[in-house]
């Protein structure tokens, strides 16, 4: 099994707290899936406002998390994208499903696998999971470009 820690991870992404929304890879294969973890905790900032009477993860941050899978995933598919100067960008979600709520205690597993790649485009399918229920599912579609300058 490939692993990604949490050190590795921050060395691909340009996310930090508290945006960065994956905690750990468990497994992946380049070009084909990733399995990441986000554990949920209460000290989360959304949980203030997200809802007061019964704190529940927002579902647009469950779909950041699935894309910030697929950015590992990519960085890993691709030498050429493992550079300073690259940056992956969220260019559209289709088909989006939200199943359940996620509140602070639950784990999510993410879970991508690439369906397509041309050039600098991209296209996967996504589930988040808790306790082998699904979450979300969702397919996600992302571009590569180099950082401006």
């Amino acid at each position: 099994m490939n692993t990604i820690d949490i050190h590795e991870i921050q060395r691909y992404l340009p996310h930090r707290y508290p945006f960065l929304l994956i905690d750990r890879v468990i497994d992946f294969i380049p070009g084909e899936y990733l399995i990441g973890i986000k554990n949920i905790t209460y000290n989360e900032p959304q949980f203030m406002g997200h809802f007061p009477q019964r704190v529940i993860m927002p579902g647009v941050l469950i779909l950041e998390s699935l894309a910030q899978a697929t950015g590992l995933l990519a960085f890993k598919s691709v030498e050429d994208l493992q550079s300073d100067n690259a940056l992956y960008y969220l260019a559209g979600i289709d088909n989006a499903r939200f199943k359940k709520p996620v509140e602070p205690g639950d784990q999510l597993k993410l879970e991508v696998k690439l369906v397509k790649n041309k050039r600098n485009f991209w296209k996967f399918t996504g589930e988040a999971t808790v306790d082998g229920d699904i979450i979300v599912s969702a397919d996600i579609m992302c571009v590569n470009q180099e950082m401006p300058k």
